[in-house]
């Protein structure tokens, strides 16, 4: 299958693009740049010169394909409003070029748009309290593609998708955070909850949702259903060797700054109808192991810059 994937060369989207290789797939990957765009071709992969927010390009790419993986987000937290705005429009494009083709449409959504507070599963509707919010917009423009003979299904992940390649993500946060504080904290009683999954088995779902998913249906790309912050805090106050401390809610803003509603939620997540429907299995390690690794807290893994 030709597939058109967006964020190609991201975190997440460049595993997918091995992953999709290595079954057999011919991968054409969005490259804004010529760096974006030299790392696809050195991978073997094709290259789509364009744009996440140009709409002719996505189009284009779209058009010339027998299915689309969509990872691409724009992680402007200071102007969060236009980065979804962008995503939506990006999957409205995307699918109407699909519309009545029966192809395959995979779309990126997150564990954190769900109901915090009890364990959700790929049955759980988006709910307009949560964390993920934001994001909600995506996730119903692009299962509305359903309805326009698009095999799409919404991908949901979890806040860590963790590996030993993970510099900027929710592990990498804490621990720059923590150095910086001189202390590793967690938000009261610290029992809220994180599902995780590694890198490699998220992309290996991506593809399984691609070749084998079910028109308008959602996956949970997850691995940990719920890990305890407290049980992360003191894993990296145990390799950074500082105290591991409890903060009040209140104090929580001060602390982890823009990053305090991520710290504090209970988000635990099931995969059970996932692994079911897709033969998903994963096989990676969990997020406390891959913790204890240590690579994590090599000289300049825990920066954010």
């Amino acid at each position: 299958m030709r597939v058109f994937v967006t964020g190609a060369t991201g975190y997440i989207g460049s595993a997918i693009v091995r992953e999709l290789m290595d079954a057999g797939h011919t991968v054409v990957g969005l490259a804004r740049s010529d760096e974006a765009a030299a790392s696809l071709r050195a991978v073997g992969a094709g290259v789509h010169r364009g744009a996440f927010d140009d709409l002719e390009s996505l189009r284009t790419g779209a058009t010339m394909s027998e299915g689309v993986i969509q990872t691409a987000f724009i992680h402007d937290f200071s102007n969060l409003a236009a980065a979804v705005e962008t995503d939506r429009r990006a999957i409205e494009t995307l699918g109407g070029a699909l519309a009545g083709s029966g192809k395959p449409f995979v779309v990126t959504s997150v564990t954190t748009c769900l109901t915090p507070g009890r364990v959700v599963t790929e049955e759980d509707a988006p709910d307009l309290g949560s964390v993920g919010a934001p994001r909600i917009g995506s996730e119903r423009v692009a299962l509305a593609m359903a309805s326009r003979g698009v095999r799409v299904s919404v991908l949901r992940l979890p806040p860590s998708v963790h590996s030993s390649a993970d510099k900027h993500g929710f592990v990498p946060r804490l621990i720059s955070i923590a150095r910086a504080k001189g202390v590793s904290a967690y938000v009261g009683d610290g029992l809220n909850r994180r599902p995780a999954v590694h890198r490699l088995d998220a992309a290996h779902l991506f593809r399984l949702a691609l070749e084998k998913g079910s028109a308008g249906a959602r996956y949970h790309g997850v691995a940990d259903e719920g890990v305890p912050f407290h049980d992360i805090a003191d894993v990296i106050g145990r390799h950074l060797k500082l105290p591991v401390t409890v903060i009040s809610p209140e104090e929580a803003t001060g602390h982890f700054g823009w990053f305090a509603p991520f710290a504090s939620i209970n988000n635990p997540t099931s995969s059970a109808l996932t692994q079911k429907q897709l033969d998903w299995h994963p096989v990676q390690p969990a997020l406390i192991p891959d913790l204890e690794e240590g690579h994590y807290f090599n000289f300049g893994a825990g920066s954010c810059d």
